[in-house]
C-alpha cells in the first residue's frame, strides 16, 4: 500500500483522533467543556526553564540594569499559551502558603519544583506560570524597594517581554524569545505576591489581562499607618526590605538608609515618600481587570487599603469579582469548605479573561460575603446594596442611640497607653483612660456592611492627641476566632487540584474555621493624630481648649450584630495593640457629646438575586478581549 500523502494523513489523524487531541494537533487552544478548559497537556512532560528578563532600573547601582529571573513551566504544545505570574519576596526565605513551599532546582538550575497549585492545575488546562523573584530577593538581581520603583518595573520588565518589547538571557548569555506566550498574562499572588500584581497594573502595561490580589496592598501609606499614627515600629521599610533579601546585607544597605531616611517617620504624614508608594494614585493607564479577596479581620494588610481601592476601580468602571471573608491573613485555598469552590472560580476567571472562553463569571454577582463561620452569601456588590448611614450618639450616661445627648453634655479621659483588652473591659465603670457607651439590647439582628465613620467634637488641653475609635458587640456569639491562627485549623486530610509530578505534588493541607464564643468583640477600629484631622500631608497642632471637629473613618468591615447583643462605642487615646507604643501624648480629651456620633453602614433589604447583578464596560479602556455582558442602566 502506498504512503499517504502528508495533507491526507493529517486529515485521517484528526478524524481519528479526540476532539482534544485534534486540538492540540492544530496548534490551537485546548479542549473546552461545559465552559471550562480542559486538562489535555501533559504537567510531567511540561517544559521546565528559566530567563534573566532585563529591566529598566538599576536599582543595587553596580552600574548595570537588574535582571529580573523568571522560573517558566508551560505546556509541550505548539500553540501560543497564556501566563499565569506569581511575583514574589518570599522564594528563598519565608516560602508560600501554610506549608511554606519554596522552589526547587534541577543540576542545571531550571526550576522543578513551583510553589503552590497554580502550576500543578493550570499547565494541563494550556496555560504557562511563571515563578518571578522580586528584584533583590531569591536569584534576581537589585534591592527591594518595599513598593517603590525596584519593586515594580522588575514584574512590567516580565509582562514587557512576554510581548516582545524587552530582553531576556538564558544562563549562557543567549537571548530568550517568548515566541510561546500568547501575551494575555494575569498576576496572583498573597500579600506582597498580591501587591506587586497591584502595583504593575497600575502602571498600564499592555499585556496584563487581569490580576488576583488576595490580601494585597493598594497604598504602603495605609499599610504602616492611620491618619497619621504610626502601626509598626520605626524605619519599618528598611527593615521588610532587609528581611526579604537573602544574601544583599551589604549590596543593599544604601538603599534601606534611603529608605528609612525618606519615611516620615517623625511626622506620620503622607509625603511624596508615601505617594510614590500609592498603587492607586492614578488608575487612569490600568488595563487590568480584578479579581479580589480580602478579609476583614485582617489586621496585617488591613482592609482599608482594599475598600478604598475597590471604590477607586468602581469609580473608574474597571471590571471586578470579589471574595470578602470573615477571617484574618488567609488565602481563600484555605477558607473552610471554598477551596473546590475558590479553584473552579478562579479557572473560570482566568478562562473569560485569558483564554476568551464564553462562559457565565461576568454575569454572577459580583461579591461573595462571609457572614459568619458557617453561612457566606452572594450579593451584587460590596458594601452591600441598599445601607443607610445610622448615626449613633454617645450621651452622658452611658449609653447609646439614635438621639443626641442633651445640650452641656461632655465626657473626658487622658490619652495614654491602653491595650484594646484594657479599653474594652468593664464597660460601665468609669476609667480614666477611655469613654464607653453602649445600647441597649439589640431588637432584632443588625448587619453593618462597609465602613462606619467617627465624628467627634472636642477639647484637648495639648496641641495633639492620638485617638482610637472601637465599635463592640458586646454578646455570647459563636464567631471566627481569627486571633487563633489567623481563623484557621489544619485537618489531617488533604485534597488534590492538579496533576503531579515526583519533585512537586498537588495536595495540600486542608483547614477548618477556629471558632470561639466570647463575651465580646471589636467589630471595628479606626485610629488618628488629631493633627492631621484636615489633611495627610500637613501636621496642624489644636489649639488648647478650643473646640475641633475630628472626623474620620475606621476600618470597613462586613459584620452581623445579633439581636438581644449590645453595639457599644468606645473612645480612647493610644492603641498599645496596634499602635507605636511610645506615642501617647498624655492630653486630657474633652468630647462634646450633643455634636459627637458614629455612622454606621447598615443593611436594609435583603442580598439581590443574580438576575439583578449589573455590569459595565463604561469609562474602562482596557482591551476587550471577549464580548463582555452589556451594561444595564445601573453603573457600579
Amino acid at each position: 500500500m502506498p504512503p499517504l500523502r502528508p495533507a491526507l494523513a493529517f486529515a485521517l489523524v484528526l478524524t481519528l483522533a479526540t476532539p482534544a487531541q485534534a486540538a492540540l494537533a492544530q496548534g490551537t487552544p485546548p479542549f473546552i467543556s461545559g465552559g471550562r478548559t480542559q486538562p489535555v497537556h501533559s504537567y510531567t512532560d511540561a517544559i521546565r526553564e528559566h530567563v534573566y528578563v532585563e529591566s529598566t532600573i538599576d536599582s543595587d547601582a553596580d552600574g548595570r540594569l537588574d535582571r529580573v529571573r523568571v522560573d517558566i513551566i508551560r505546556p509541550r504544545t505548539d500553540a501560543r499559551v497564556p501566563v499565569i505570574i506569581d511575583e514574589s519576596p518570599y522564594y528563598d526565605n519565608s516560602g508560600r502558603g501554610p506549608e511554606r513551599e519554596r522552589k526547587a532546582y534541577d543540576a542545571n538550575g531550571d526550576p522543578i519544583k513551583f510553589p503552590l497549585f497554580y502550576d500543578n492545575y493550570f499547565v494541563p488546562r494550556g496555560y504557562a506560570v511563571l515563578n518571578v523573584d522580586m528584584l533583590g530577593t531569591t536569584k534576581s538581581d537589585g534591592c527591594p524597594d518595599v513598593g517603590g520603583p525596584a519593586d515594580v518595573l522588575g514584574g512590567k520588565a516580565v509582562i514587557d517581554w512576554l510581548n516582545g518589547r524587552a530582553t531576556a538571557y538564558r544562563a549562557d548569555g543567549g537571548t530568550a524569545v517568548a515566541s510561546w506566550s500568547s501575551g494575555k498574562a494575569a498576576m496572583i499572588g498573597k500579600s506582597y505576591d498580591g501587591t506587586l500584581a497591584n502595583a504593575v497594573a497600575a502602571t498600564g502595561v499592555q499585556g496584563l489581562t487581569t490580576i488576583v490580589p488576595i490580601s494585597a496592598i493598594s497604598s504602603w501609606y495605609e499599610y504602616q499607618r492611620s491618619y497619621g499614627v504610626l502601626y509598626n515600629s520605626l524605619n519599618y521599610p528598611g527593615f521588610l526590605a532587609g528581611a526579604v533579601d537573602t544574601d544583599g546585607a551589604v549590596k543593599c544597605a544604601p538603599v534601606r538608609d534611603r529608605l528609612n531616611a525618606e519615611d516620615g517617620d517623625e511626622s506620620g504624614n503622607y509625603t511624596p515618600f508615601w505617594q510614590a508608594r500609592d498603587h492607586r494614585a492614578d488608575l487612569s493607564k490600568m488595563r487590568a481587570s480584578v479579581f479580589a479577596v480580602h478579609t476583614v479581620n485582617d489586621l496585617n494588610v488591613k482592609p482599608d487599603t482594599w475598600s478604598r481601592w475597590w471604590d477607586a476601580l468602581a469609580k473608574r468602571g474597571i471590571p471586578r469579582k470579589v471574595w470578602v471573608g470573615q477571617y484574618e491573613h488567609v488565602d481563600p485555598f484555605d477558607f473552610e469548605g471554598r477551596r473546590e469552590l475558590w479553584v473552579d472560580t478562579l479557572h473560570r476567571w482566568f478562562d473569560y479573561w485569558l483564554h476568551g472562553v464564553r462562559n457565565d463569571i461576568m454575569r454572577e454577582p459580583r461579591a461573595d460575603v462571609q457572614l459568619s463561620p458557617t453561612k457566606w452569601i452572594t450579593q451584587r456588590d460590596w458594601p452591600a446594596p441598599h445601607t443607610i448611614p445610622v448615626a449613633l450618639r454617645p450621651s452622658a450616661d452611658g449609653s447609646l442611640g439614635l438621639l443626641p445627648a442633651r445640650p452641656g453634655s461632655t465626657a473626658s479621659f487622658t490619652d495614654v497607653k491602653l491595650t484594646e483588652p484594657q479599653m474594652v473591659a468593664d464597660v460601665g465603670v468609669p476609667n480614666p483612660g477611655r469613654a464607653a457607651f453602649t445600647t441597649a439590647p439589640l431588637p432584632l439582628d443588625l448587619r453593618l456592611s462597609g465602613t462606619p465613620e467617627v465624628d467627634l467634637r472636642l477639647t484637648l488641653d495639648k496641641p495633639a492627641a492620638n485617638l482610637t475609635a472601637l465599635l463592640v458587640d458586646f454578646g455570647e456569639t459563636p464567631r471566627v476566632d481569627w486571633r487563633v491562627g489567623q481563623g484557621i485549623v489544619q485537618q489531617p486530610t488533604e485534597s488534590c487540584h492538579g496533576e503531579s509530578s515526583p519533585d512537586d505534588d498537588a495536595c495540600y493541607r486542608t483547614f477548618g474555621t477556629a471558632v470561639a464564643t466570647r463575651p465580646y468583640e471589636i467589630v471595628a477600629r479606626g485610629w488618628i493624630d488629631t493633627q492631621n484631622r484636615s489633611s495627610l500631608s500637613t501636621s496642624t497642632p489644636i489649639e488648647p481648649g478650643v473646640s475641633t471637629r475630628i472626623r474620620w473613618s475606621t476600618l470597613p468591615q462586613d459584620y452581623v450584630f445579633r439581636k438581644g447583643n449590645r453595639m457599644a462605642l468606645i473612645v480612647a487615646g493610644t492603641d498599645n495593640s496596634y499602635n507605636r507604643a511610645d506615642i501617647a501624648t498624655g492630653s486630657l480629651v474633652t468630647l462634646d457629646l450633643t455634636r459627637s456620633s458614629i455612622r454606621v453602614p447598615l443593611v436594609i433589604t435583603a442580598p439581590l438575586t443574580t438576575d439583578e447583578v449589573p455590569q459595565s464596560r463604561t469609562l474602562w479602556q482596557g482591551p476587550t478581549l471577549v464580548d463582555l455582558p452589556e451594561p444595564t442602566s445601573e453603573f457600579f
